[in-house]
């Protein structure tokens, strides 16, 4: 019994030391602030791969604007709710994309950081 009580002690131990103590902050992929994020390199392929289905130029499926060139979606970001609509959860009323998966959220960052940069095409 005593040697079953040791091995529990020295398992639970092991467990408890090998827990780390990352928050969540340490867990989502962090922005580098060194990097200058630009629309060619890493905002065109999010757009691309996560909106243009609908927002084409012409928009279709009910899509108000198309989102295919810097200027629109630069205009789109400065003038529309744009931000807060990827912001939402699936779900929620205004969620884009529309009927899809949410934008990573590492990718909604440097939209975000692109836009506090001013917009470096």
């Amino acid at each position: 019994m005593k040697i079953t009580q040791f091995i529990f002690t020295i398992m639970a131990t092991f467990l408890i030391l090998s827990c780390t103590n990352a928050s969540e902050s340490d867990l989502i992929e962090q922005v580098d602030p060194e990097i200058i994020i630009t629309y060619t390199e890493q905002i065109k392929p999010i757009f691309d791969s996560n909106c243009v289905a609908c927002h084409s130029n012409p928009a279709i499926n009910g899509a108000g604007v198309p989102l295919t060139t810097f200027g629109e979606v630069k205009s789109s970001i400065e003038n529309t709710d744009l931000i807060d609509r990827i912001n939402r959860q699936s779900g929620e009323g205004g969620f884009m994309p529309l009927g899809g998966s949410r934008i990573p959220q590492a990718s909604i960052d440097l939209i975000m950081q692109w836009e506090s940069e001013g917009f470096a095409e």
